[in-house]
């Protein structure tokens, strides 16, 4: 069982949308991942060197041609961070106290007790 934790460094809906469509894959270029998350190329560029300095992924760089491809993939690491966000999102999502809790304080809502 994959123990929840959830991972500040993946949690942006960008990087954890990328995290995903690499869990998904065993490697996946780069043009792909651009056209999934519709990002430019910096922005994916950055988001995959964040990435890979934490050690959650890794790159490769080829050349196919003339043209340099980039592909990258989850490291064992970036896996098991990935796993234990998605566990910790779960059980945020799935845990009654907590959605209990949220609903009597959500702001501006009204008090379901006294409608």
């Amino acid at each position: 069982m994959t123990q929840a934790r959830f991972d500040e460094l993946i949690h942006p809906s960008t990087r954890l949308s990328l995290v995903a469509a690499l869990a998904a894959a065993d490697w996946a270029e780069f043009a792909y991942l651009k056209d999934r998350l519709g990002l430019s190329d910096s922005a994916l560029s950055k988001q995959l060197t964040t990435l890979e300095e934490a050690g959650y992924i890794t790159t490769e760089r080829r050349l196919d041609g003339s043209r340099r491809k980039v592909r990258a993939r989850l490291t064992s690491t970036g896996r098991h961070a990935f796993n234990g966000h998605i566990a910790a999102l779960q059980a945020i999502v799935g845990g009654d106290d907590i959605r209990a809790s949220a609903s009597a304080a959500a702001p501006g809502d009204p008090d379901p007790g006294h409608s």
